[in-house]
């Protein structure tokens, strides 16, 4: 710009040959003055974490203000996404919900209040039945930083594998290094089961992956402050810690805890005498025993009574029988059939799949007992050459029957 223009700054007024430098478009222009006093007030509100251009910076009281959700509404939010499991819905939506009046209260409390201490859950069901998933299903309406780990990389420190503490390393990255909101978050430690004891008998062998992680994951449930490596990985004398206090994150622990069914068994056979017992086993209802499961029963597994104490919230998830599968397929936001009608759609090509194929689907999950999860296996067999022979072809409408997803799953199982 010429230094003759009648520009001024829309702000003070100066005109550019009364500055160093002068910005502005043809309707608005800034002085250098203004923008280092604009600057100052930014890094004075946001100080040195200034929010990225064109996100905008939550504040951290966003975590504990956002939801106003009660119980009964939260497990309304999970019916869209999990079929079923009513029980393990209601300890969720509880816990979820009392997690965030523990950090309300801990917020607002004064000296002479009651201190709410947290309750960790462990979920204990087949596999297939919805653990992750209701997990999963959580972390979309959550306002906190929510991360989903898995106990089977854990070992004792010094072994090859991840130390405990990096648990907590997904968690600070899902706060974004904001370790006040970490310390309010939610974990989810899945396959907790495979950290059970191996033996009860002594062996030369050290547990480095069962009873030792449990030993070290101690510290963590009840709340201590961890040192954290922040970028993962292991622990170095040299590498730069973060502290984070786990006293008010809540974990949620899940497992399949596969065969415990027998321990289970032989607890409610204890003690069988004379005839009022015997009407009591007539009672049990023998095909879903992880309703009746224990304390005791985890701690038969391999769990140490001091990790078990640590989880008092103890809950199960029933077996999906075949109505239940079929309503996976077809009614929940994220349903099978909702998604392959979709990835079809994306190519002009409209789906349409009958009846008897849904069922006949459901039939051999349970034939196989895949579970939930197996039916996507049978789904991607039946749909995997049309996804292959329809894209760029002339058609416009895909139908799929009984015989030919018969045929697709016969070549996928080997036999009907």
């Amino acid at each position: 710009m010429a230094k003759d223009s009648k520009n001024r700054c829309s702000f003070c007024g100066r005109t550019e040959d009364q500055v160093e430098m002068f910005l502005g478009t043809n309707s608005a222009f800034l002085c250098v003055e203004c923008a280092m006093t604009i600057s100052d007030h930014v890094r004075g509100y946001f100080g040195d974490d200034l929010p990225k251009p064109g996100k905008k910076k939550s504040k951290k009281a966003d975590a504990t203000e956002a939801l106003l959700m009660s119980p009964r509404e939260i497990k309304t939010f999970l019916d869209d996404y999990v079929i079923g499991q009513d029980d393990a819905k209601k300890f969720l939506s509880v816990a979820v919900y009392n997690h965030y009046k523990r950090i309300q209260a801990a917020k607002n409390a004064g000296k002479s209040e009651v201190e709410l201490e947290k309750s960790n859950i462990l979920l204990v069901g087949a596999t297939g039945t919805g653990k992750t998933l209701l997990a999963k299903s959580i972390a979309k309406m959550l306002n906190v930083p929510f991360a989903i780990v898995d106990a089977t990389v854990l070992t004792e420190a010094g072994y090859v594998g991840e130390d405990v503490e990096s648990i907590l390393t997904r968690l600070l990255q899902e706060a974004d290094y904001d370790v006040e909101r970490a310390e309010r978050g939610i974990v989810f430690i899945d396959e907790i089961d495979k950290i059970a004891r191996k033996s009860d008998n002594p062996s030369i062998t050290r547990d480095v992956s069962g009873e030792g992680v449990q030993q070290a994951m101690l510290k963590l449930l009840e709340g201590s402050v961890v040192n954290v490596p922040p970028k993962g990985g292991r622990k170095h004398p040299e590498q730069a810690m973060v502290a984070v206090n786990t006293q008010n994150i809540l974990f949620i622990c899940g497992g399949a805890f596969e065969g415990i069914e027998r321990k289970i068994a032989q607890r409610l056979n204890t003690r069988v005498v004379g005839y009022g017992a015997q009407q009591k086993n007539e009672r049990i209802d023998k095909e879903n025993l992880l309703q009746y499961i224990a304390p005791q029963d985890l701690r038969s597994y391999g769990l140490i009574p001091e990790i078990i104490g640590r989880m008092p919230v103890l809950t199960y998830l029933n077996p999906l029988d075949r109505e239940a599968l079929l309503r996976i397929l077809t009614e929940p936001k994220n349903a099978l059939m909702k998604q392959y009608e979709r990835i079809f759609a994306l190519d002009g090509v409209q789906l349409t799949v009958e009846q008897p194929v849904l069922e006949f689907i459901v039939d051999t999950a349970l034939k196989y007992n895949l579970g939930a999860r197996g039916l996507r296996s049978i789904c991607e067999a039946i749909m995997l050459d049309p996804m292959y022979d329809l894209p760029g072809s002339d058609a416009k409408e895909f139908v799929v029957t009984l015989e030919f997803a018969q045929e697709k799953v016969t070549r996928f199982t080997g036999t009907l």
